[in-house]
C-alpha cells in the first residue's frame, strides 16, 4: 500500500500520472494500492525501475511522474519537497490500467 497526496491520487485516478516514484528498493507484488484519506485505488504495476533519482527521473518521463511539471527540474523539486534528501535508491513504479470494473471508480470504504 502506498499513501498518496490528494493531488497525486487524482492524477493517478485520471490516468495523468503513470509513474509513481518512491524512496527505497522495489517492493514485491504486481498490484499497487494507493490510499488518500478514505479513498483507495488499485493499479497494475507493469514495470519497476530502481536507481538514483537522477537516473529514473528523466526528460523523457518526468511528466508521467509529476503531470504539473513544466520542466524536469520542477519534477525533481516536487519530489525533493516530499523526501527531503534525494540520496540513495528510488524506485519508479510504472502503473497500468485501473483494476476496477469502471474507469475512475474509486473505493470509498
Amino acid at each position: 500500500m502506498f499513501y498518496a497526496r490528494k493531488e497525486a491520487f487524482e492524477w493517478l485516478a485520471q490516468g495523468k500520472k503513470t509513474i509513481d516514484v518512491r524512496k527505497g528498493n522495489p517492493l514485491d507484488g504486481e498490484i499497487a494500492v494507493f490510499q488518500s484519506g478514505p479513498r483507495s485505488l488499485r493499479l497494475r504495476i507493469v514495470k519497476k525501475e530502481s536507481g538514483r533519482l537522477e537516473e529514473i527521473l528523466r526528460f523523457d518521463n518526468f511528466r508521467a511522474v509529476i503531470p504539473s511539471a513544466l520542466e524536469l527540474e520542477d519534477a525533481f523539486d516536487y519530489l525533493q519537497k516530499i523526501y527531503g534528501l534525494v540520496d540513495g535508491i528510488f524506485t519508479a513504479y510504472y502503473v497500468g490500467a485501473l483494476l476496477v470494473s469502471e474507469k475512475c471508480k474509486i473505493d470509498t470504504e
